[in-house]
């Protein structure tokens, strides 16, 4: 999602050292390991006060290890550091390396001829460490220009299950009409159904990038992405709408939850106090309700599913939306690009810093991680979280990432006025089709 979300993750993960995890050695150094690069690498990356030491640490090893290379990384934060990227990219003020969130934020930068072609560095044992569905956020037209570097941050369906309990729900809902039953159970409880914060309109996206999946698969926001004529008003994003203002209709939200914030915490407190049975959010959830509702989740209250499936829905039901992963990538002028390949093999995959990854809580993209994960202490919910990505499909980056700045920022104004009733799916569609 936006900015907030990712802040929101970190600042989750910088408290919640109850997720650390004692991981064995996995994966091993990339193509470049033999041989080092020539020249000084600059590394840029966002500010992340869990993230951050495990990067710095990352780069003493490879100074250390490495004969001719020598990498320094700089760290911003995340909307000073897009503004300077942008205007730092193909001039010679680049860095070799960059963080990018990959989709349609990397495709921008690679139209506009900024960003290396890694094809012909990268052999095909180093990428298939990675999950697939991971790995295609840095793939554009066949060509691989990013590569992952941090967890994986799928959205899923969190819920409380006290509150269950006591609406006499046995299972989460695994179809659309078992989550219209359950908000009606949950109602007649005087229980808010689903927590929203609904004052911070990405939080609203969440259920329409599901929804749109689940009713009309992945392709129809593929054609959105990729600027195709008439896409908005493919039936899938008007039925995807129709359902959400139903949602809304219904009570599933409640009545004050334009007046609820995420950063603030509110929505979360809701489910873990027990005044709202469900929440749609990122993996991240969990690490913020371990901080700041430990009993919580230490008591066995918090439960997680997958979204619903939708009846003659066109969307595979273990499709999922989020973040797949934030990527490293090397501008196409940097005069060390040996070097910046080298930088980026010898330690995305190498086992500690796979290891560090899991020590502060995330679940890293590389395939064969299920033995370190299990071992530790919340290996029920990392083990669910890596599964979800292993097994998709295809895994549809945040919309608000996804797409240009201007488009993604009337999405959300145009979106949060459905979720108030101030707009119909119909007047949705006209707005977003005339962008």
């Amino acid at each position: 999602m936006n900015r907030a979300l990712t802040l929101r993750f970190t600042t989750a993960l910088a408290t919640a050292t109850a997720l650390a995890a004692t991981a064995t050695a996995c994966g091993s150094s990339g193509p470049g390991a033999s041989g080092g690069g020539s020249g000084k690498v600059t590394v840029w990356a966002l500010q992340d006060t869990a993230l951050n030491p495990v990067q710095r640490k990352t780069v003493s090893a490879f100074n250390a290890s490495s004969e001719d290379a020598e990498a320094s990384i700089q760290f911003f934060v995340n909307d000073p550091y897009k503004q300077k990227l942008q205007t730092a990219l193909g001039s010679p003020n680049a860095p070799d390396v960059f963080l990018n969130w990959g989709g349609g934020n990397l495709t921008t930068y690679v139209r506009s001829g900024n960003v290396a072609d890694l094809g012909t560095d990268l052999d095909a044992s180093f990428k298939n460490k990675f999950l697939p569905s991971v790995m295609a956020g840095g793939t554009i037209d066949g060509k691989t220009y990013g590569v992952p570097m941090e967890g994986v941050q799928p959205v899923a369906l969190f819920y409380n299950k006290d509150v269950f309990a006591r609406a006499g729900i046995t299972e989460p809902p695994a179809t659309w009409p078992d989550l219209l039953h359950d908000i009606d159970r949950m109602k007649a409880e005087h229980i808010t159904p689903i927590a929203l914060a609904g004052s911070q309109a990405w939080t609203e996206l969440m259920w329409l990038e599901y929804l749109l999946d689940r009713v009309g698969g992945p392709q129809v926001f593929a054609g959105i992405q990729a600027g195709k004529p008439g896409a908005w008003k493919d039936p899938a994003v008007t039925t995807a709408l129709t359902m959400i203002r139903a949602l809304v209709d219904r009570g599933a939200f409640g009545t004050n939850y334009g007046s609820v914030g995420q950063d603030s915490g509110g929505a979360d407190a809701l489910l873990s106090k027990g005044r709202a049975g469900m929440e749609l959010m990122g993996s991240w959830e969990y690490a913020g309700q371990l901080a700041t509702a430990p009993d919580f989740v230490k008591k066995g209250k918090l439960g997680w599913t997958t979204f619903p499936t939708v009846p003659k829905g066109k969307g595979d039901a273990k499709n999922i939306v989020g973040n797949p992963c934030n990527f490293f990538s090397v501008t196409a002028k940097s005069k060390n690009r040996a070097a910046a390949v080298d930088f980026i093999t010898r330690t995305v995959t190498q086992p500690s810093y796979v290891r560090n990854l899991i020590d502060i809580g995330q679940v890293p993209a590389i395939a064969g991680i299920e033995d370190q994960l299990k071992s530790g202490p919340n290996a029920d919910y990392t083990t669910f979280v890596y599964g979800l990505v292993e097994h998709a499909p295809n895994f549809t980056q945040s919309w608000d990432q996804a797409l240009a700045p201007a488009t993604a920022q009337k999405l959300l104004t145009e979106l949060q006025k459905v979720f108030n009733k101030q707009a119909t799916p119909q007047q949705f569609v006209s707005a977003m089709d005339a962008e």
